[in-house]
């Protein structure tokens, strides 16, 4: 049972998440908030394993909370939920640390196949976002001139495992793993997690989720 945080700052959208995941055999509520400076004491009190955090909350810029709570809390995943979806904000989330990011026009469905896939370790972008996220990768060669196994590792990255687990899984090396990790951002001209995400993302290795 994962432990978890909402962050919403409307209230009737919060009582409503809250009502529902308190019901889900996979959760514990640990902690809920409405504004970004409470919700950072109720993370670092709570210590919760996965947070659905709003991008948009009085007191806080969502991208400046995420990194102030990733860097108190390092495991921590985040999956984003927001009616306030544009590619440069979803651009800013991801890159602050977020794990995935499903718009409130989504259906509830959504939001709890959001928290299962990144409180698994995965990655999960909801339908209207995988739209504006595609048109924004690089193409610079394409998938296409990568490699089977630099697929298998770019897949890996892009759902945020570890060098160190990529290596593990597919039997090779950590520093093998970490130069297909070079390889992949040179080929694909992108400069860091974030960007190769949304090129698998592009490129159909990652679904809607």
């Amino acid at each position: 049972m994962k432990r978890l945080v909402v962050i919403e700052d409307q209230t009737a959208i919060r009582e409503m998440l809250v009502d529902i995941l308190r019901r889900n055999r996979n959760y514990l509520l640990v902690g809920e908030s409405g504004d970004g400076h409470s919700a950072l004491h109720a993370c670092i009190e709570a210590t919760p394993d996965v947070v659905l955090l709003d991008a948009r909350l009085p007191g806080a810029h969502g991208a400046d909370l995420l990194r102030r709570l990733l860097a108190r809390l390092p495991s921590l995943r985040v999956l984003v939920f927001s009616g306030h979806e544009s590619p440069v904000l979803i651009r800013e989330m991801i890159e602050a640390g977020a794990h995935g990011f499903v718009e409130k026009t989504a259906g509830l469905l959504d939001v709890i196949r959001g928290l299962d896939a990144v409180s698994t370790g995965g990655t999960y972008f909801g339908p209207g976002v995988a739209a504006m996220l595609r048109p924004r990768v690089p193409d610079s060669g394409g998938a296409g001139s990568l490699t089977r196994r630099e697929l298998e590792v770019l897949q890996l990255i892009a759902e945020s495992h570890s060098t160190r687990r990529i290596a593990t899984r597919l039997g090779i090396s950590a520093k093998t793993a970490g130069n297909h990790r070079t390889n992949l951002m040179r080929k694909l001209n992108v400069h860091d997690a974030a960007g190769l995400t949304r090129y698998a993302l592009q490129a159909g290795l990652l679904g809607p989720g």
